[in-house]
């Protein structure tokens, strides 16, 4: 009997390793701070910690990571394709939660000493964000509170946004207040909640 259903015990614990995990996925109501929070408790003690250091809004960083990649750890732009056929890769190198691109991860990894950083960790993710935006303030003078301007220059990078590229990109500027919106919105949120 015991041998019988070994293989089955076996092949239970491959498959409960292997699948992904509810943790895995986004949050299943990604227009509710509060219900996020309850269902990643743990991206919110991140959120917390990244607050603390950077002085960074919880909720400016939530709305521009759900825009960026909605909560999905492996994001990536889409892939681009010659004749509408041939693969050529992808729009750019942005992967993970916070869609970092390659050479800005690498510019974080180095200055902040965080050598084993990953895009699809989301603590990591959220540092990159609080250290970004605090580089953007640095270098430009955006309050860390203004997500408006925070997300563009975020879009555009820092050069991009003191050159005022955004300003000539309609759908940039209502994706930006679009982010502007749901940061008030998932504040308003945590209000209700103690987040």
């Amino acid at each position: 009997m015991i041998r019988k259903l070994l293989p089955l015990l076996m092949l239970s614990i491959l498959v409960a390793c292997g699948a992904p995990g509810d943790r895995d996925n986004p949050p299943r109501n990604l227009d509710d701070a509060c219900s996020i929070k309850s269902q990643r408790p743990g991206w919110f003690k991140d959120l917390e910690r990244v607050e603390r250091k950077y002085q960074i809004p919880k909720a400016s960083m939530l709305a521009m990571m759900h825009q960026e990649s909605k909560f999905v750890a492996n994001a990536r732009t889409p892939k681009t394709y010659a004749l509408g056929v041939i693969p050529t890769g992808r729009v750019s190198s942005a992967y993970g939660y916070a869609q970092a691109i390659d050479g800005t991860w690498d510019w974080y990894k180095d200055d902040t000493g965080n050598r084993r950083a990953k895009r699809n960790d989301f603590s990591d993710a959220v540092d990159f964000m609080g250290w970004y935006m605090t580089e953007t303030t640095r270098r430009t003078n955006i309050p860390l509170n203004d997500t408006y301007n925070q997300y563009l220059a975020y879009h555009d990078g820092q050069t991009g946004w003191l050159r005022g590229s955004y300003k000539s990109k309609g759908w940039l500027l209502r994706v930006a207040r679009k982010v502007e919106e749901r940061a008030i919105l998932y504040h308003t949120q945590l209000t209700f909640c103690g987040g």
